[in-house]
């Protein structure tokens, strides 16, 4: 496939195994209750639809939790000096410890992966789900997965 790709050529590729279109796509078009969802480059579709999330080890993880504190900003403490910081980059992060002599020891910048990404995206598209009631008047269908 990807070298018809390289080709010049479309192929088009329909599968609910993101795993594989992580590695094959480029772009992806994304269709849920008969509708169009999303029709977008793969990278591009896994920057909008994940969380961006900033890890940071430090020693003094407290200080730099109520340093960064903000209305748009969001502070987990996963464990003793390790923080999931949600909100800020981590440019922003590494500055603002920089500015007040915060060591740090990490400072990662987590992406979601395609699967995530489309499990976030589609979580309301899917037409059946196992906690779906089934009702006798459905016109979707009676099945739950």
């Amino acid at each position: 496939m990807k070298t018809l790709a390289a080709e010049g050529r479309t192929v088009f590729l329909s599968s609910h195994l993101m795993s594989e279109m992580a590695l094959t796509a480029d772009h992806l078009i994304v269709i849920g209750r008969g509708r169009l969802i999303a029709d977008v480059s793969v990278d591009e579709f896994i920057r909008r639809h994940s969380r961006h999330i900033v890890v940071v080890r430090s020693p003094q993880a407290p200080q730099l939790a109520e340093l960064l504190a903000g209305p748009d900003v969001t502070t987990k403490a996963v464990e003793r000096g390790l923080l999931e910081v949600e909100g800020l980059t981590a440019e922003q992060i590494g500055t603002a410890a920089a500015a007040h002599d915060i060591v740090l020891h990490e400072l990662s910048p987590q992406q979601a992966s395609l699967e995530e990404a489309f499990m976030v995206l589609t979580r309301d598209e899917v037409e059946f789900q196992a906690n779906t009631p089934v009702h006798a008047d459905d016109h979707e269908g009676a099945l739950a997965a």
